[in-house]
């Protein structure tokens, strides 16, 4: 069995554990990682394009302004510098599986200026962590002229433009209608769709008289028969009926053929006009991904991996999160959620523990402990399963909200620890009251 001290002595320079990726299960993994291997040999390096880390379930709410990234964003040099871990700025573009080296783009400033060379980084351990993005299934013009919400500087560039359509909305006195289409009637569609309508209620509150609810057109475009495939129909009938009441228009069983700047179109022959247009259908791995160092990936560029995790194609490589394709015992795939990605960090992080202790490794199991869906402040609707009730257990209201809040909590001990998120949590609870409940810039 080869472990990680035979691999060691057999290639002495060879001893960084790398993750690329800081999402959710990446920046996880590389904090229970660097505190493990901190002021040892053995070095852990997180790898990412972006300086900071927003928990990908809130950038519904970076769009819509509710939450500032410029706040709530998580520095990586710091969390790095406190936990252990080495963070390098940059983007992956070329694995060699033989010489165990990844190479790193040059870093480029705005005007296109080479701040860094390309950089070559060795592994005894390399962990793919890099999420999902957007999948628009080729349709015509989605790309051009939809937003899709795959970061935080996608997310932040449609609340900019969210604010100046407002702005055109505050100074027309002809009760013209903002028409916002969402394609895509998931977790994301659906909570960004309620965010929309508080962000118009908070604007008023800011000397946006003209503005009212009426004024603002939401059109939910989802080609299956209901809202929220992935979950259970009582949560998608509750949904449903609650985005009904706040003016959200949703259209079911409606693929959309093409998109261009003024709107929508459908297979069915109708147009979805629309100022502003969201793809939030479907995920897929970075085209980059596809095959890279000859690892075996699916259709969708996600990385095939084995019940460990590891790559079916290269023991020393690891893949978890949405790029990731693993499946169940079942034979269905995991799911590609927030929760999965910390399930699978934690699971890799243990058998990473095993293999220094020349132990084998073990299958990874999902466990569904329930789904959550936050509309902004009007509602929280979901299920509790798995270990924490007997059975399946619906909430909704301020308990569903409580819970819904602690999973990013949750998210923010094993990063910070209690203390420090407790902390958190206090100064959040300052800030509400000291600062504006709406990002206006």
């Amino acid at each position: 069995m080869i472990t990680l001290e035979t691999q060691n002595s057999a290639h002495n320079s060879q001893k960084n554990i790398i993750i690329v990726g800081g999402g959710a299960g990446g920046l996880e993994l590389a904090v229970k990682l660097g505190r493990r291997y901190k002021n040892k040999a053995r070095k852990v390096i997180l790898v990412d394009k972006n300086r900071t880390h927003i928990w990908k379930p809130l950038l519904h709410e970076v769009a819509a302004g509710s939450l500032d990234p410029d706040i709530d964003g998580v520095d990586y040099l710091s969390v790095g510098n406190k936990n252990g871990f080495i963070f390098h700025l940059g983007s992956l573009v070329e694995l060699d599986r033989k010489t165990k080296k990844i190479t790193l783009a040059p870093l480029l400033d705005d005007d296109g200026n080479v701040i860094l060379d390309s950089r070559e980084l060795e592994y005894v351990k390399l962990v793919f962590a890099i999420g999902s993005v957007t999948n628009d299934f080729g349709t015509g013009g989605a790309k051009e002229h939809c937003i899709f919400l795959d970061s935080p500087a996608s997310a932040q560039k449609f609340h900019i433009k969210l604010l100046n359509e407002f702005l055109k909305l505050q100074s027309d006195d002809n009760n013209h209608s903002l028409e916002i289409a969402i394609v895509g009637a998931g977790a994301t569609g659906v909570e960004l769709a309620a965010e929309l309508y508080k962000t118009s209620e908070l604007l008023k509150s800011y000397g946006y008289n003209h503005l009212s609810s009426k004024r603002l057109k939401v059109t939910l475009v989802e080609a299956g028969p209901r809202l929220l495939p992935a979950l259970p129909e009582r949560i998608a009938k509750i949904t449903k009926r609650e985005l009904e009441k706040l003016g959200v228009e949703i259209l079911l069983d409606t693929a959309v053929s093409a998109v261009e700047k003024t709107g929508l179109h459908t297979k069915d022959g109708r147009f979805i006009s629309s100022r502003m247009s969201v793809w939030a259908a479907g995920i897929k791995g970075p085209d980059f991904l596809a095959n890279i160092g000859g690892l075996e990936t699916n259709r969708i560029n996600q990385i095939v991996v084995t019940p460990q995790l590891v790559s079916v194609t290269d023991e020393n490589i690891y893949a978890l999160g949405d790029c990731a394709h693993c499946l169940m015992q079942d034979g269905s795939k995991v799911p590609p959620r927030a929760q999965s990605a910390h399930q699978m960090a934690s699971h890799v992080f243990n058998n990473i523990k095993l293999l220094d202790e020349n132990k084998p490794q073990t299958d990874y199991k999902y466990v569904d402990y329930g789904s959550l869906v936050s509309l902004s402040t009007y509602s929280t609707v979901g299920s509790l399963m798995g270990n924490l009730t007997s059975g399946t257990m619906f909430i909704e209201g301020r308990l569903a909200r409580i819970v819904y809040v602690s999973l990013y909590r949750m998210h923010q001990v094993v990063i910070y620890g209690k203390l420090k998120t407790l902390l958190f949590m206090f100064v959040s609870r300052i800030n509400n009251r000291l600062r504006p409940n709406l990002k206006l810039h």
